[in-house]
């Protein structure tokens, strides 16, 4: 039998990780950060000792014999600090403590700070304060023979001063210095510039009042205006000439045809606007414009930098070879216990199953095969065992084997992957790893919505994070807004950082997470609006699709006066959908039906999630508008067939391990893991940076609230109000089941004509389990009543 193995890897990095492999051990990691971080302690005691006691001990290191050591650190420490600092960089030396630290825990698995920059600038900062303090301070301190700026800072100080001299060296410092605050810190530029701006403006001459007022010919007229000429100030707005109010004033001579004595022989000047004519040859057409740019109210928005994401990878066993052959031959031996003859097999090794395609012998049924899953489970010893028989399109069967030691997933390594970032879809999601290890994307405007299901603590909250933060990694605040709806309260709050970037809300709404049901319903109604809204102006726009009106818009086809507008992509998602179908039933159900139905073409998507899985959460006309499905680890096998139409799902491993149903293709997929304080991290990024200054206000729309007592519509009495207001009154005893009795009605009907009543004020408010206070004496008083309403 023949053994095929599939890696994503490539054959000629094999030999680099085995021989680094020992750096991956999380035991040896810690270890060596352990150990970085307190020979980082031990130096800055040494170099504190320095300080103080650095003259006194100088001249001891020189003796054969090395006794009375003043430094904390002792001989080691004080000849460290001696070479470091004194024969080195100076007191800048103490940016090596820095260094060492941030190693030490890069080394432990805790970035905190970016390493790559940060070391570069700090090694760049130490040059060039040794340097500098080389230059202010050249002598040593009084009494001994140690340089603030250091031996090194000493030496270039001098090397420069002789080849540039001291105001050469002088200003390359400032000039560096200028470098590197420009370069490390992001806003210092933009605050230069305006303190310059400030300066120039400050220093620009008013001209006087007298002044302003007059009005100067320009010698490009290149004539001396006759007396018989009228001048004619013409307003224009292109003009460069002397300002009046918004535009500017264009001198033109035009040729009087009246005597000297019409006009007194004196210079007319007549202000008159330019003739339309005039107007409409120099409009700009609309071919002539550049195309709308809807990120320019925040064209300085960064886009997330991958650093902000952790790289799980550290510490990942790979299969081995012997775990491979070992499967294999438990697969072939368990088949022959049943006269299954196999052909071939091939193994292919993902993150965290390895797949097993057989070739059966002829004549062999594949149900025979599929009837063993529990057999070879057993032999195998392992759980989440699967059988696909056959596998679509390739001719074998394929059986999918749990890897002893399986591999973390990170987004980072999802994110940075060439599938994701030449991707050019609307709005790529890219999920996780298959089992021949490559990235899973789909696109969701093609899906167009997902319904994510799972047991509790099996990667759902995970995968939701997943699905958000490769939409955050690659739209801009001007393209996409999410609606987060919670009622936990508790999983999506990581996100209301951001809500003045990528949040849509309702207006004079104060959270921007919704979690109280009532809010809910306002909240979904509201899309509904929205989408019946744009599909308004879709079809004054004569297109099918938001990309084509966008487009449309874009190009400047689309008036903005006429109410069209760039629309964003609305991505609605919901966690925990079992809590809101128990509490509000049909009155959520409904809504989100008719956007999944129809909000597709108006660029809103909805994703929800749910750890209940069951026919009463997931109703027919849930499945039936949601066609992709990412199913997690469940309990039973009928929680899968309610997922995904097939079992499967309660095979699996759980721990991000998953079944994705999209087109009627089902793939097993490795989520990626992206934790909290990553998440968290991602928010803070983009919260820092400017933003609108509200969140996407959705259409207002004001719900039908909870009706108390004292909020019955009365103009919408039960038809039997009248007559149960008689009983009441005629028998002086406030009582639903009485009414329930007499008019042999149920008891929520009974319920709602007893709100009425007290709303009229025929009966009191309810006193618990006694009968409800009857207000009207009598029928008499009842009838007047009942008229009067």
């Amino acid at each position: 039998m023949a053994i095929k193995r599939k890696k994503a890897v490539k054959p000629s990095g094999k030999k680099k990780k085995l021989r680094f492999a020992f750096f991956k051990n999380e035991k040896f990691r810690f270890i060596l950060g352990v150990l970085v971080l307190l020979i980082s302690l031990y130096l800055l005691i040494a170099f504190i000792s320095f300080l103080f006691y650095g003259t006194a001990d100088q001249s001891k290191l020189d003796l054969a014999f090395k006794s009375g050591i003043k430094n904390k650190a002792a001989l080691l420490g004080a000849y460290l600090s001696e070479i470091i600092i004194n024969r080195g960089f100076g007191i800048a030396s103490f940016l090596f403590v820095y260094l060492l630290v941030i190693t030490g825990f890069k080394i432990l698995g805790h970035n905190l700070v970016k390493f790559g920059k940060s070391f570069i600038y700090s090694i760049v900062i130490i040059i060039w304060l040794s340097i500098a303090l080389g230059l202010i301070i050249s002598t040593p301190i009084s009494g001994s023979s140690i340089y603030i700026g250091g031996e090194y800072g000493l030496v270039m100080s001098s090397w420069l001063s002789s080849i540039i001299g001291i105001p050469g060296l002088i200003s390359l410092l400032f000039f560096s210095a200028l470098v590197i605050v420009i370069v490390r810190f992001e806003k210092s530029y933009s605050t230069i510039m305006k303190l310059f701006k400030k300066k120039t403006a400050e220093n620009e001459i008013v001209e006087p009042e007298e002044k302003q007022k007059e009005l100067i010919l320009d010698d490009s007229f290149g004539k001396v205006i006759d007396e018989d000429d009228v001048v004619r100030a013409i307003f224009d707005p292109d003009s460069e000439n002397e300002k009046i109010g918004n535009g500017h004033l264009k001198l033109e001579t035009v040729k009087t045809e009246k005597e000297d004595s019409d006009t007194g022989g004196d210079l007319e000047l007549v202000v008159q606007p330019k003739v339309k004519e005039e107007e409409e040859t120099n409009k700009i057409s609309p071919e002539e414009l550049h195309d709308y740019d809807p990120t320019l109210d925040l064209s300085g928005f960064k886009y997330p930098p991958l650093d902000l994401l952790e790289d799980h990878n550290f510490g990942n066993a790979e299969v081995s070879n012997d775990e491979l052959i070992s499967n294999k031959n438990k697969i072939v031996e368990t088949l022959s216990h049943y006269k299954i003859e196999i052909i071939k097999i091939r193994a292919t090794i993902g993150p965290t199953i390895t797949l097993y395609e057989i070739v059966p012998a002829p004549g062999i049924r594949i149900a025979k095969i599929k009837n063993l899953e529990d057999d070879i489970a057993l032999s195998l010893a392992a759980l989440g065992i699967r059988i696909i028989a056959p596998i679509p399109g390739r001719g074998t069967i394929g059986i999918e084997v749990p890897n002893q030691h399986p591999e973390i997933v990170s987004m980072r390594s999802i994110l940075s992957s060439k599938k994701y970032q030449e991707s050019t879809a609307e709005l790529p999601i890219a999920l996780g790893k298959t089992i021949s290890n490559e990235t899973y994307m789909v696109d969701l405007v093609k899906m167009p919505h997902i319904l994510v299901a799972g047991a509790t603590g099996q990667g759902k909250s995970v995968g939701v994070n997943v699905i958000i933060t490769s939409l955050l990694y690659k739209k801009h605040p001007s393209q996409l807004k999410f609606v987060f709806i919670d009622p936990k309260k508790v999983e999506l709050n990581l996100y209301s950082v951001i809500e003045k970037h990528y949040l849509a809300k309702l207006p004079d709404e104060e959270e921007p997470v919704i979690t109280d049901i009532q809010k809910v319903k306002n909240t979904l109604s509201s899309i509904n609006v929205e989408m019946d809204n744009r599909y308004d102006l879709l079809k004054k726009a004569h297109a099918r699709n938001i990309k084509e009106y966008n487009k449309k818009f874009v190009s400047r086809k689309l008036n903005p006066d006429k109410g069209h507008k760039f629309m964003p992509y609305i991505v609605v998602i919901i966690d925990e959908f079992a809590d809101l179908i128990m509490t509000a039933g049909k009155e959520i159900e409904l809504p989100i039906a008719r956007i999944a139905q129809l909000a597709r073409a108006v660029g809103i998507h909805m994703v929800i999630a749910t750890q209940r899985p069951s026919v009463t959460i997931i109703t027919g006309v849930i499945k039936a508008n949601f066609p992709a499905r990412i199913a997690f680890k469940v309990a039973s096998m009928i929680d899968s067939r309610t997922i995904l139409d097939q079992p499967g799902a309660n095979q699996l491993i759980g721990k991000g391990d998953m079944l994705i149903s999209a087109n009627s293709d089902v793939a097993r997929v490795q989520c990626a893991f992206v934790d909290t304080p990553e998440v968290e991290r991602l928010c803070e990024f983009i919260a820092e940076q400017r933003g609108y200054p509200t969140a996407f206000l959705l259409p207002e729309y004001v719900g039908d609230e909870e009706a108390g007592p004292g909020e019955v519509d009365l103009n919408n009495k039960d038809e039997m109000f009248a007559d149960a207001a008689r009983i009441i009154v005629m028998n002086q005893m406030g009582s639903t089941s009485m009414i329930q009795r007499k008019f042999s009605i149920g008891y929520n009907r009974a319920g709602r004509i007893m709100d009425q009543l007290e709303a009229a004020g025929i009966v009191g408010q309810s006193e618990g389990s006694k009968a409800r206070r009857v207000l009207i004496p009598d029928e008499y008083t009842l009838e007047q009543l009942l008229n009067s309403l």
